[in-house]
């Protein structure tokens, strides 16, 4: 592997279920230290493509390569242990569990020799609070239930966890979705946080506009198909929401508001 070759790479990838293809012509790559947006309304395809990325669902067509190797990925477990962590939007916590226990939940310290083995607890909360702060992210007491903080605190938390397990690859779900402007920043600061520390992140999004303020790359996905890869410099915020509506669709729409508004102010 050279320092060229993408964490991650998909090359016209799909997926049928059945007689329906849920997925289709799906192109792009992930690499270090950069983020890849991947956009489209509700139906677009976005949820089954990070199931493929993320090793729950099995691609029928194209390619999967991950660090220039090509694969079929079998299980989340698999992806994981070939460093792509996935972040989804229900953030799988649990709420009157401390920071902490959240944080090594499923992954635990432990010290001593068998039989007297025993959870260290003195390392997970260092551990925790170190790597929280390192992310920006300063709380009062990692022992406070995670279901006291906000949403973008989560999600801060659970980008943390992973770049501790050792991800290479960030995929996150929807992590601004229901949030307001305030804590949409917090995440959106974490993603960019992560980018930073040599991350390829792949953060799905229906918002050009979240999209735009972090991303390098630019998949837009529409009844499941691709509407296209772009850089930075080759789209802007309002072409990328003309490609997630549908362009023609889009203006069309347009101009049927504006002759109803041009209709109403007639009447009035």
């Amino acid at each position: 592997m050279t320092e060229e070759t993408p964490l991650l790479e998909v090359r016209t990838i799909g997926k049928r279920f059945g007689s329906v293809h849920a997925l289709r012509n799906v192109s792009c790559e992930i690499r270090a230290s950069e983020v890849l947006c991947v956009l489209g309304d509700n139906g677009a395809g976005k949820s089954t493509f990070i199931k493929i990325l993320a090793g729950a669902h099995r691609h029928n067509d194209g390619t999967l390569r991950i660090l220039g190797k090509e694969r079929t990925l079998s299980s989340p477990r698999e992806a994981l242990d070939l460093g792509i962590a996935t972040v989804y939007q229900g953030l799988a916590t649990v709420p009157l569990m401390s920071v902490w226990r959240n944080f090594f939940l499923g992954s635990e310290l432990s010290k001593g020799r068998r039989p007297f083995r025993r959870l260290d607890l003195k390392a997970m909360r260092e551990i925790a609070r170190r790597e929280l702060a390192d992310m920006g992210i300063y709380l009062r007491d990692v022992d406070q239930p995670i279901g006291t903080l906000s949403g973008g605190e989560r999600q801060s938390v659970a980008i943390a966890r992973a770049i501790y397990l050792g991800a290479r690859v960030l995929i996150l779900d929807e992590p601004t979705s229901a949030l307001g402007v305030k804590q949409a920043s917090i995440v959106l600061r974490q993603i960019a946080h992560a980018r930073d520390r040599g991350l390829g992140v792949v953060f799905i999004s229906h918002n050009p506009q979240h999209a735009y303020a972090v991303g390098n790359g630019f998949l837009i996905l529409r009844h499941g198909t691709s509407m296209g890869y772009f850089t930075k410099d080759e789209i802007t915020i309002d072409a990328m929401t003309r490609l997630m509506a549908g362009g023609e669709e889009f203006e069309a729409l347009a101009a049927e508001l504006q002759s109803a508004a041009t209709d109403d102010r007639a009447d009035g």
